[in-house]
């Protein structure tokens, strides 16, 4: 069976549904060029940050950006949608927890400009899952990052990220998605697809999702 969230995952800040509060915020910074250089995703699993991270990811690349939007048909869009801009790195932190493989990921790796790009962009996804050890080896790299670089860590479980990391990082809360929100989204998906369900059985999904997207659409 078809993976609905993955074959239909948003391409842009406009797409994600249920977080508007999250994603008008980023593409202003985009559009003003007023960037961070480490941001800290937090919320239950599920309701877009590490999409919400690919995007900012092609954002703040692109060659022609839309009012904060990446536009999707530039090369750097291109690039990185086709899974080849080897300067989007993404690592999952729990099957990475060690000192040893965040040297090897980021540390040294940081310390080069990008081959293609504008900006270097690290996603670290489960970033709660890191080592203290890992997380004291990073925390240099934090402070004083090179001009090119961007840091982005998702996490379910703030709580769990140091503060030393915390306090060096703008924070974006999200949301659990609302029946409502996540009712939309699966009827635009059916549509899409062809099939027709009874918006009570949308609600009914919705409602069983506890707010989870991802969930819901699968």
């Amino acid at each position: 069976m078809t993976n609905l969230s993955r074959k239909y995952r948003p391409q842009t800040f406009g797409d994600v549904a249920g977080q508007e509060r999250v994603t008008k915020t980023l593409c202003r910074e985009v559009e003003q060029g007023k960037l961070g250089h480490a941001y800290l995703f937090s919320g239950p699993r599920g309701v877009g940050k590490t999409t919400a991270a690919r995007i900012f990811a092609k954002a703040v690349n692109c060659l022609k950006p839309k009012a904060g939007e990446p536009c999707l048909k530039c090369e750097a869009c291109e690039r990185i949608a086709n899974g080849q801009a080897i300067d989007i790195i993404e690592m999952d932190a729990a099957s990475h927890t060690g000192v040893d493989n965040v040297r090897e990921a980021i540390i040294e790796h940081v310390r080069f400009v990008p081959a293609a790009l504008k900006y270097k962009v690290y996603v670290v996804d489960e970033a709660h899952m890191l080592s203290a050890q890992a997380w004291n080896a990073l925390l240099k790299t934090i402070e004083e990052p090179p001009a090119y670089t961007i840091f982005i860590f998702a996490t379910t479980e703030k709580h769990k990220v140091p503060a030393t990391i915390v306090s060096r990082c703008q924070k974006f809360d999200f949301m659990r998605v609302s029946e409502e929100n996540i009712v939309i989204r699966l009827a635009e998906l059916a549509k899409t697809e062809g099939i027709k369900v009874d918006k009570a059985v949308l609600t009914n999904v919705a409602d069983r999702s506890e707010g989870c997207l991802r969930d819901a659409e699968n």
